[in-house]
């Protein structure tokens, strides 16, 4: 049975390295990664990427499909939830980083059915309305950038795109700052800015081009 990391890789900041150390220090025993980078998850389904293909093409029923969260299959609702559905039809248990999700095709009980379908579901529509709300953030903190001197950058941001990216999920989570802090490397003081500020945060990174 193949444990397989898929890792989707959209900014020069971000890399499949890290997710695997992710996983694997949430306990999951990695046997093979494959990565799709360069790669935006909203206008390219899991299946029109060339890697992402490949998982349709290797996994078999009672392997386990690793992500960091359900945003890495995809960034469009219907595209994440049909995706996932597939995965369970042919054996295949998803399993998720961040929340420890796990969604498997082999339960029989109606209800349990339902729970697990409404999670799917769930858990697509806020991979979408994040995405939704990152680009109207990265819009914000643009005009933001714009607005105020062009000479003056101000102090360097400590964090990455990636961590960024990260907080802000584990925030719609309902993840605390102490929690947050210690899965992005950042400190406590760092994260509730970011919290306080999210458009602050995106438009110091792109002041300074990171």
């Amino acid at each position: 049975m193949r444990t397989v990391l898929y890792a989707r890789v959209s900014t020069a900041d971000q890399t499949a390295a890290h997710q695997k150390t992710q996983a694997e220090a949430a306990g999951f025993r990695i046997t093979d990664v494959v990565a799709d980078e360069g790669v935006s998850g909203i206008s390219t389904r899991l299946v029109d990427r060339p890697e992402g293909r490949r998982l349709f093409d290797m996994l078999r029923a009672g392997d386990v499909l690793v992500v960091r969260w359900v945003d890495r299959l995809g960034r469009n609702y219907a595209d994440v939830c049909e995706t996932i559905r597939e995965f369970m039809r042919r054996g295949v248990i998803v399993r998720t980083v961040i929340n420890g999700l796990t969604f498997d095709g082999a339960t029989k009980d109606p209800m349990q059915q339902a729970v697990r379908d409404a999670l799917i579901g769930f858990m697509a529509a806020m991979s979408q309305a994040q995405a939704e709300a990152t680009r109207e953030a990265q819009r914000a903190g643009i005009e933001h950038a714009k607005a105020r001197e062009t000479t003056y950058r101000g102090r360097k941001p400590r964090f990455s795109r990636d961590q960024l990216a990260t907080i802000k999920e584990m925030l719609a989570q309902g993840a605390g700052p102490s929690a947050i802090a210690q899965a992005t490397g950042l400190n406590r003081q760092t994260v509730y800015r970011i919290w306080k500020n999210p458009a602050e945060a995106e438009a110091a990174l792109t002041r300074w081009a990171a």
